[in-house]
């Protein structure tokens, strides 16, 4: 049994906020950045803090890059779920691997999900 037209709106508007949020948290991140350089331009900046503080600064920058990045992806997901949902929405909510149904309430938790929980199981299985 395929998704039904309404659990196919649903899908589209959980995709459609998921997306909304991460271009924000990218936003945030773009702005982080763009301070962290523009109070980096002082020529005195370096010499005002502790080694320490540079370290904590450096660090904390290096968890925002990686934020990014992890946001990043995700968002590439959620775009690629949008664009197979609107390509085939026949298909849309049909694992990848075997051909069965991925499930409504697994889409509804994760909505840019490709593969049944079984499948995905396997998958992490043989990953460790």
């Amino acid at each position: 049994m395929s998704l039904t037209k309404k659990q196919l709106e649903h899908l589209e508007q959980r995709l459609h906020d998921e997306r909304a949020r991460a271009l924000k948290a990218l936003g945030l991140f773009d702005k982080m950045a763009k301070a962290d350089r523009e109070a980096g331009d002082s020529a005195l900046s370096t010499y005002t803090d502790h080694m320490a503080d540079q370290g904590t600064e450096a660090q904390e920058r290096e968890k925002a890059a990686v934020f990014a990045t992890k946001e990043g992806r995700y968002l590439y997901r959620l775009e690629g779920a949008l664009r197979r949902l609107y390509d085939s929405p026949e298909t849309f909510g049909t694992c990848h691997t075997c051909g069965d149904e991925v499930g409504f309430e697994r889409l509804d938790a994760l909505p840019h999900a490709r593969y049944c929980i079984e499948c995905k199981r396997k998958e992490e299985g043989e990953a460790a």
